[in-house]
């Protein structure tokens, strides 16, 4: 299906190299952006600051007007294709995503390379399309509090806590919408794994079942067998790919949607938000996992340690000391 998924040009992975390959490239890029996109933070933050102290004794109308003349000039000083950049980057990970999830949707849908902590908040192979409201929501909260003073003062911020009523009608709209389509996708993948205990698989499982109780699964009928258990998964995989691609497209179409209702300098502050949280939350799930490694190998070898005849007679003899 024609996409935004594929509709890109940049940079495809190697057919030698692997999705995990491509992922972990991909991550160290995202957190270069990242810190472009703090740069251009600062330097906005840091110009605000200097345009509210030389326009303190002027008057309210003035400030606004030359707040709207500094955002203006943010969007003309190189902002705007660091943005589009950003969206891009985004745009080639589901592009090449869409590549791997044609060769193995299985191993997509679960990788290896995602953390424990990651995949229990998974949708559909990645992140819930309507989680970026409510992160856009919560950056918006953050900000304003911390921009409180100036809000009261009548001083335009220029960040998310200077969104507009317009923008705020703009989200909920993207929002009500990107819901009621996340809402079709749950309730397709709940009818598609269903299918699971269709006939056609009941009936497999218990000619292969029979077949291996009564010894009869060998050399000669092996391929027949294999042949028949593919054939009846195939439909199961492409229904998954499917999914998988129609969750995929809302990602992007979300993640592309509020960029377009914010202002540049709104919008950097939204793929800060949304960086800030992918690359945190891998990192701490590494980290809970290896930690979860050590601890499961210590304890099995404190298991076999106490469980050894040695340990057994020494803490059963009831001598004392």
């Amino acid at each position: 299906m024609a996409s935004t998924l594929v509709q890109n040009t940049v940079r495809a992975a190697p057919e030698h190299e692997s999705f995990q390959n491509f992922f972990e490239s991909w991550i160290s890029e995202q957190n270069r952006d990242l810190q472009e996109l703090i740069s251009a933070s600062q330097a906005r933050v840091a110009g605000r600051n200097d345009h509210h102290q030389e326009s303190s004794s002027r008057s309210l109308l003035t400030c606004k007007g030359e707040a709207g003349n500094q955002e203006r000039a943010v969007e003309e000083n190189g902002v705007r294709p660091l943005i589009n950049r950003v969206v891009t980057h985004y745009e080639n990970y589901y592009r090449v995503k869409h590549e791997w999830v044609q060769k193995d949707v299985l191993s997509m849908l679960s990788p290896s390379w995602r953390s424990s902590l990651e995949e229990a908040f998974v949708w559909i192979g990645g992140w819930r399309p309507s989680m970026a409201f409510h992160l856009l929501y919560s950056k918006v909260g953050i900000q304003f509090e911390a921009r409180l003073a100036d809000i009261l003062s009548g001083l335009s911020t220029g960040d998310l806590a200077d969104l507009s009523a317009s923008q705020l009608t703009k989200v909920d709209e993207l929002h009500r919408r990107t819901l009621g389509e996340e809402k079709e996708l749950t309730e397709k993948m709940a009818e598609h794994q269903e299918t699971v205990a269709d006939s056609s698989m009941v009936e497999l499982s218990h000619v292969v079942t029979e077949l291996i109780r009564n010894g009869e699964l060998n050399q000669n009928n092996d391929d027949e067998v294999e042949g028949r258990i593919e054939s009846t998964l195939a439909p199961k995989e492409a229904g998954l790919e499917n999914i998988m691609e129609k969750a995929d497209d809302l990602r992007v179409r979300t993640l592309k949607g509020v960029v377009d209702i914010l202002t540049p300098s709104q919008a950097v502050d939204f793929l800060i938000a949304a960086a800030e949280l992918h690359l945190r939350l891998h990192d701490w799930g590494k980290k809970k996992d290896m930690i979860n490694q050590v601890q499961d190998h210590q304890g099995t070898h404190d298991h076999h340690y106490f469980g050894s005849p040695a340990v057994a007679t020494a803490g059963g003899s009831g001598e004392e000391s």
